[in-house]
């Protein structure tokens, strides 16, 4: 089986400092994949790299065995690569449906200016109207951005995320800053929407990944530290002195 997203020895720096020295890996079709780490470790630069915000010094990134790695962050994400951030990213201005359209008609290529005509495409309405659905956003579908709670917003960037109709799916800490009852309906949610699609997801908190992920990637330092199943991860005596804590209860 061909890999979604292959990483071949990327090399990173910035301003002589290194942040990532030669990652390899791949991530298969449907896999749900967890990177975790200590905060520098290079953790989001990667996402950058992939996502196409950034340009690595060395190596290449490949979707489904076409190289990417020059590309555009708007010609990878035509592709099929869509991306959430650390910090909210939303139009606090704009309604939930209106933000969720505008992604969808960004998939399509269509100009933003002309709402007043798309409010009469059906085919657009209901595409907007499913992934609100999907998320639990229906009822907020009039309310403005920032009138949505903290958890809302970012089930609201998670929507904005999967409108775009990816195949890949890069989710960069979607748990952060979310109470223990948000982030179990952040789990349920990211299980829901990575149905059939390949995911790739940075996460701090041990309890959600261990619960969404096939396979963990380990950055430590810039280098891969390990890769494995999960219940590889947690046993992993290096990982738990580097990163886990030899006292840890994830999963648990």
């Amino acid at each position: 089986m061909n890999p979604t997203l292959e990483l071949r020895g990327i090399h990173h720096d910035f301003s002589g400092f290194r942040v990532l020295a030669g990652i390899d890996l791949s991530i298969l079709p449907g896999e749900r994949h967890a990177i975790i780490g200590p905060n520098g470790a290079g953790k989001t630069t990667l996402f950058n790299i992939i996502s196409g915000r950034l340009r690595p010094r060395q190596g290449g990134v490949f979707y489904k065995q076409k190289e990417i790695t020059r590309m555009s962050s708007y010609r990878i994400a035509r592709l099929g690569v869509a991306r959430s951030f650390q910090t909210i990213n939303t139009f606090p201005r704009l309604t939930v449906f209106e933000s969720v359209r505008s992604a969808v008609l960004s998939c399509r290529g269509s100009r933003l200016d002309l709402w007043h005509v798309v409010n009469h495409q059906e085919s657009v309405v209901r595409e907007t109207n499913d992934v609100l659905g999907l998320l639990g956003l229906l009822e907020k579908r009039d309310t403005p951005v920032c009138a949505l709670s903290y958890g809302e917003q970012r089930q609201l960037e998670i929507a904005l995320t999967i409108a775009t109709s990816p195949q890949l799916i890069l989710l960069d800490e979607p748990t952060a800053g979310l109470d223990v009852d948000e982030s179990r309906k952040a789990v349920e949610l990211i299980r829901q929407i990575s149905e059939h699609r390949t995911l790739v997801m940075i996460e701090h908190d041990m309890d959600v990944v261990f619960a969404v992920a096939d396979r963990i990637s380990v950055l430590h330092h810039g280098t891969l530290l390990a890769c494995g199943k999960p219940d590889e991860i947690r046993n992993d005596k290096t990982v738990q002195s580097a990163y886990l804590g030899s006292n840890s209860r994830v999963g648990r």
